[in-house]
């Protein structure tokens, strides 16, 4: 049996460029937006063991 890496996730240029507008405050993202960022967080958290 090989052992298989999962696919690394990255966060897109865009989003990275979204979440540092909003953290900055320059930005008060829209309810998509957050939805978008909220997302991305979840797609990139490792698995939780059991």
């Amino acid at each position: 049996m090989t052992n298989r890496k999962p696919p690394q996730r990255h966060t897109t240029p865009p989003e990275a460029s979204l979440a540092s507008d909003v953290l900055a405050g320059r930005i008060k993202p829209t309810p998509a937006q957050v939805k978008s960022l909220a997302a991305s967080v979840l797609s990139q958290d490792a698995p939780k063991r059991k």
